[in-house]
């Protein structure tokens, strides 16, 4: 029992961050989403079975404009592959089994995966409870967000103007937190250049190939660095 605490308490340590800017964003999702009218259980709901901050904002602005079950599938898929990334660079440290390997797959967020890759890497027995904890943790500060936006519209009201930006923030917070653990930073030249040709060039599809085309770049350099 003991040996199990640190992991946890580790995971706890690591994941305050997470929770200052998961609870004001869950309850702005959850403001926009009671904002449309329906009822504010369903907010924490949506946390609890999707669990993913930005394809809920997609989807409050799908619901506002009355979209179709196929372009709102279509649009969530193309806004989650940068995912299928994510789970390639992390099979090393997910154990390769069980239900511990299916929750992590379904909790690994941006913010998850930015600490599971910028924080040492745990020892083998303290492993599993570590990023277990760190991703339950993550997931119920989102869904207290949630539950308050959602809970407080409904009583009150609220204006829910301009609350959509504080998914546009964290992301501008934890690109810094990578940065500082960066050894080279000529990758982020490549991201933005990629991100802003893609965008001028097809807008509703910048993200998927702004993410090949830095995934390609990187893969050939390694590639070159290790034929040298």
């Amino acid at each position: 029992m003991i040996r199990n605490r640190a992991p946890v308490t580790r995971a706890l340590i690591d994941s305050v961050p997470v929770a200052f800017g998961y609870i004001p964003l869950g309850a702005a999702f959850g403001l926009l989403f009671a904002d449309l009218g329906y009822t504010w259980i369903l907010a924490p709901f949506a946390a609890l079975i999707i669990f993913a901050g930005s394809a809920q904002f997609l989807a409050v602005g799908l619901l506002a404009a009355g979209a179709g079950y196929l372009e709102a599938f279509v649009a969530t898929l193309v806004l989650n592959a940068r995912h299928l990334f994510y789970g390639l660079s992390v099979l090393d440290r997910y154990p390769v089994r069980g239900l511990a390997r299916w929750y992590l797959m379904f909790g690994l967020t941006d913010e998850t995966y930015s600490l599971v890759t910028t924080k040492p890497v745990p020892e083998p027995a303290d492993r599993v409870p570590y990023y277990v904890a760190l991703t339950a943790l993550n997931q119920s500060y989102w869904i207290l967000g949630c539950t308050l936006g959602a809970s407080m519209q409904s009583l009150f009201q609220l204006n829910a103007e301009g609350f959509e930006f504080a998914l546009v923030a964290l992301f501008v917070v934890l690109l810094l937190e990578q940065m500082k653990t960066m050894d080279v930073q000529w990758p982020l030249l490549v991201a933005l250049v990629a991100s802003m040709g893609t965008y001028a060039l097809l807008e509703s599809q910048f993200l998927v190939m702004a993410i090949t085309l830095c995934v390609a770049t990187l893969g050939l350099w390694y590639a070159r660095t290790a034929d040298g």
